[in-house]
């Protein structure tokens, strides 16, 4: 299991033409690598590429349209930064496989396991750290699925059942995302945030994806390209509940907040 010394920061790379704040800005393979670089040099120590949108009612992409953005992007990056982590952002065990096989280090996984069960035996083959994340439905569904009587509470339990579960399928690298935004209210969010140290007991690592998100520009009345000083906000309080892992658009930014909640933490 990681041991995570400090909290670190996972840059965001989307190959996708739709993503909710850069959707089509890295078409082609110099513009990836260029961001890629950007983001290792601001202090990345994880980049998560994304080749299937996963905002709220976002259409579905097949799996052969997912691996055609994929396909090239993990060997062209490790051939530039040979050393420096790279995850995938996809729930398809099939996109797992493959990206695995071509360098990857790390799936992410926006439904936990629950929409094909084989990832988990992928990533507990390749001995890869996987992160399950806390949502209901679909892309496509999950924010007509918000209705919880202790969402706290709910969240935990979801995780503790996974946890026991993935263990038996040989998963021992275990990340935890809680899914701001994944059938979830903008006040469910904030009441999330509030009570995060609920996921302490479970002592594994923990990562957040707060960056831009409607919760932040919706309750400032902004937009996404004017969220990130209430996304700095938001990834300190959620560094004072314990969080191990920033998930960002922005990783000079993330890491300043890292370096002050050090300075508060002593």
């Amino acid at each position: 299991m990681w041991v995570m010394q400090s909290p670190v920061v996972m840059g965001i790379l989307n190959l996708t033409p739709d993503s909710f704040y850069d959707g089509g800005k890295y078409d082609s393979m110099p513009k990836v690598i260029g961001q890629a670089a950007r983001l290792y040099e601001e202090g990345a120590f994880v980049l998560d590429l994304g080749a299937y949108s996963s905002r709220p009612g976002a259409e579905e992409v097949s799996q052969e349209q997912e691996w055609d953005r994929l396909k090239g992007v993990i060997k062209g990056i490790k051939n530039q930064f040979p050393d420096k982590l790279i995850a995938v952002d996809t729930f398809r065990s099939e996109i797992a496989y493959r990206s695995l096989q071509e360098g990857a280090d790390i799936i992410n996984d926006i439904s936990g396991g629950f929409l094909d069960h084989q990832i988990w035996k992928v990533a507990a083959d390749h001995k890869a750290p996987y992160i399950a994340m806390h949502m209901k439905g679909t892309p496509a569904t999950m924010q007509q699925l918000t209705q919880y009587s202790n969402l706290p509470l709910e969240v935990l339990d979801y995780f503790v059942d996974l946890t026991r579960q993935a263990k038996r399928e040989g998963l021992t690298d275990l990340i935890l995302d809680p899914g701001f935004g994944f059938a979830k209210t903008t006040e469910q969010n904030y009441e999330l945030l509030n009570q995060l140290d609920v996921l302490r007991p479970l002592q594994t690592p923990v990562l957040v994806g707060l960056s831009r998100k409607s919760m932040i520009y919706k309750s400032l009345g902004t937009d996404p390209s004017e969220a990130l000083n209430g996304t700095t906000a938001l990834h300190m309080a959620a560094l004072l509940k314990g969080v191990d892992i920033l998930r960002v658009h922005d990783v000079k930014e993330a890491l300043e907040s890292i370096t002050l909640y050090h300075k508060i933490r002593g």
